[in-house]
């Protein structure tokens, strides 16, 4: 009998647990690796929002946030993407493919 109770218990303990770590609703996926994350919330087809990290072999880490919907994937923050000769930096407003013309010279 005691050992039932324990069971159920843990079961109990359990999924609280996921219960209480559950994500948000939007979210799409996340990963955890041992030197890499991502994370994606949002309407797959239709807009999403999310990052991702990963460390370099000297060690350096390295962070994307990004938005990906009808304006095409756009870089909102990073430190591994490198800023303009005028010192712009990657901010979401940097255009995408679907902004390029094939065959116009820009």
């Amino acid at each position: 009998m005691k050992f039932a109770v324990g069971v159920v218990a843990v079961v109990f303990v359990a999924m609280v647990a996921l219960v209480v770590a559950r994500p948000e609703d939007d979210l799409v996926f996340k990963y955890e690796g041992d030197d890499h994350t991502h994370e994606q919330y949002g309407e797959p087809g239709n807009s999403v929002q999310g990052s991702y990290t990963w460390t370099a072999p000297d060690g350096t880490v390295y962070k994307v946030k990004y938005i990906a919907d009808e304006k095409g994937y756009r870089v909102l923050e990073s430190n591994a993407i490198p800023e303009t000769h005028d010192g712009v930096k990657a901010d979401g407003q940097q255009g995408s493919f679907s902004d390029y013309d094939e065959g116009t010279e820009h």
